[in-house]
């Protein structure tokens, strides 16, 4: 018989959408670089948009810049999405050192502050564009 997993325990880390407003390198394990964007990221992983998709559950290095953090990690590639350019590629970290994910963390909560004191301090009737969606 089958033993049901572990329930998760702790609250999901908050996502932001940066709609391919960051750059990002993924580098294989062969070596090779691949150019990429990302649509969405949090402290657990996050999602690239890439012309074409990665095997899953490859190990690959993510490395870009978001606010004042630069993240070099280890990652592990989930199932890839078709979209209407390319797809889009989850991760997960794998290794993200403490350090670093605490001030991605901070970086992430003012993406998300900035979004929501954005859409509560606007009083004219016309919708604005957002940078940053919430999830």
């Amino acid at each position: 018989m089958a033993k049901a997993a572990p329930a998760r325990t702790g609250k999901r880390p908050p996502r932001v959408k940066l709609g391919g407003t960051v750059l990002a390198i993924i580098r294989l394990e062969n070596g090779k670089q691949v150019r990429s964007r990302l649509h969405q990221l949090s402290t657990s992983g996050g999602v690239l948009q890439l012309e074409n998709p990665l095997d899953e559950k490859i190990k690959v290095e993510v490395i870009f810049h978001v606010g004042s953090s630069t993240v070099r990690s280890q990652a592990v590639t989930l199932f890839p999405m078709w979209a209407t350019k390319g797809c889009l590629q989850p991760f997960g970290f794998c290794d993200l050192p403490e350090k670093d994910r605490l001030s991605l963390q901070a970086d992430l909560q003012q993406f998300l502050d900035q979004a929501s004191s954005s859409s509560t301090s606007s009083s004219s009737a016309q919708p604005r564009h957002q940078p940053f969606d919430t999830i």
